[in-house]
């Protein structure tokens, strides 16, 4: 099925432009001329990719609008934000929004081609992310060998046949939900649900909804996760994001065992066990007043902290043989060997952790079926170059002058580089092309503590 992609712009000479370009090149085009115009073509199918003017007929940034409306039906879908009255602050906000780019008026033709296919690129990607995450997800394995897998390894075998409640501490893909979901497959409650509430993802008024459920006042029942859940395992995600009211409440279940669903009179017995998770430092967020301490420590019988993947460099090997045998067996074709490439991969920061990686391997998936290995390093080197480049355009960065910017990416990467090293100053300078003693002054210079 051939991508679409939805143009809105007030101006008719650009909207036609645009248009022509786009369906030159093969792909189908929905177009709309104001703010109403697009809310309706939005609302009435969403598009595959997203084309919009900031400036329409409704106000100054209803185009940053229009992006957010489509962000809170689908995040994944690719929003390009066009702009004749650009400025820095305004690219900033928009790529804050969730832009996949921001192109100036008068823009060129080849440069917007550009960005569409790589969007039409991006969604493809997506979707078949999705897919394989579906068909590969309940197998999945922890793999590694660092003392932190081994660990944790260790813990899930001797906690799966216990009720304990388990706080789960980690970054955002680093597996969480998988050392979940791996003590219920190992769980007397393997046979009840694995019932999953995100914390994070949850709209701010249906917190309570999403728990405990409604009777209203027809009789219909809405069962809500503690229900849904009953006989098995709730993990709840990213709990540090849920409301402190609705926390008390929490607390509340968590004393009495039992709840009464929204508008009704009748007591449910709870019969669940309960995973929390969270990628905050839930200390700190206690500190500040965010997350109840009393809550915590009833939910924290046992915590597991798994690291990100940064410090784990030597599973990365593992995790990628693992990922290419699984992924490449789903598409039916012949696993790769990706030896060649592992410089890059060891040296590369993770920000995203093993959900990046994995990402990754079903990219190289996808793009090169036919295993071209020139091909494959350029897939490889291109992707980590984009992650590298997201993570370092954040507003302080565009903020400050180039002098602090150059010193603040100097001591990230010199420090990442450190770590990598287990804080060894010698193959730290040999490996970023200094000598001993000048990497020692720049370290010095920089205020970077010797990890030693």
């Amino acid at each position: 099925m051939s991508t679409e992609i939805l143009i809105i712009d007030d101006n008719p000479d650009i909207r036609m432009i645009i248009n022509d370009l786009i369906k030159e090149a093969g792909y189908k085009t929905r177009v709309a001329a104001n703010y109403n115009q697009a809310l309706a073509e939005i609302d009435k199918k969403l598009p595959d990719i997203a084309i919009i003017d900031v400036k329409l007929d409704k106000g100054d940034n209803d185009g940053i609008e229009l992006l957010n409306h489509i962000k809170k039906k689908n995040k994944d879908i690719p929003v390009i934000i066009i702009s004749g009255h650009a400025n820095i602050e305004m690219a900033v906000n928009s790529l804050k929004s969730g832009a996949f780019e921001f192109i100036e008026k008068p823009f060129d033709r080849e440069r917007l081609m550009n960005f569409v296919d790589r969007a039409s690129e991006n969604y493809y990607l997506k979707n078949k992310n999705r897919e394989l995450e579906t068909k590969l997800f309940h197998s999945f394995e922890l793999i590694g060998v660092s003392k932190n897998i081994e660990l944790i390894k260790d813990q899930i075998e001797k906690l799966s046949n216990s009720e304990s409640r388990i706080f789960i501490n980690g970054p955002t893909g680093s597996g969480k939900e998988l050392i979940a979901r791996k003590i219920h497959k190992n769980s007397p409650r393997k046979k009840g649900p694995f019932v999953i509430l995100n914390g994070a993802l949850l709209d701010v008024t249906k917190y309570e909804l999403e728990l405990f459920g409604e009777e209203k006042n027809n009789g219909s029942i809405t069962y809500g996760a503690l229900e849904k859940a009953s006989g098995g395992i709730l993990l709840i995600d990213e709990v540090s994001e849920i409301p402190l009211e609705t926390q008390s409440k929490i607390l509340r279940v968590l004393i009495d065992q039992k709840f009464k669903r929204i508008s009704g009179n009748h007591d449910i017995k709870v019969n669940v066990r309960i995973i929390c998770s969270s990628s905050k430092n839930i200390k700190n967020e206690i500190s500040l007043g965010n997350f109840r301490e009393d809550l915590f420590h009833r939910l924290n019988v046992f915590q597991i902290n798994i690291d990100p993947l940064s410090l784990r460099t030597q599973d990365i090997p593992f995790l990628v043989d693992y990922f290419t045998q699984k992924i490449f067996k789903s598409l039916n074709i012949k696993k790769i060997n990706l030896e060649k490439n592992y410089h890059y991969l060891v040296n590369y920061n993770w920000p995203g952790n093993v959900r990046e990686l994995r990402n990754l391997i079903e990219r190289i998936a996808i793009l090169s079926p036919n295993n071209d290995e020139e091909k494959i390093s350029s897939i490889i080197k291109e992707s980590l170059k984009q992650n590298e480049d997201l993570n370092f355009k954040t507003e302080d960065n565009l903020s400050i002058p180039l002098k602090e910017a150059r010193e603040d990416f100097e001591k990230k990467y010199l420090t990442s580089q450190l770590k990598k090293f287990g804080g060894n100053i010698s193959k730290t300078a040999k490996f970023v092309g200094m000598e001993r003693a000048a990497l020692h002054r720049k370290l010095k210079t920089l205020g970077v503590k010797d990890l030693n």
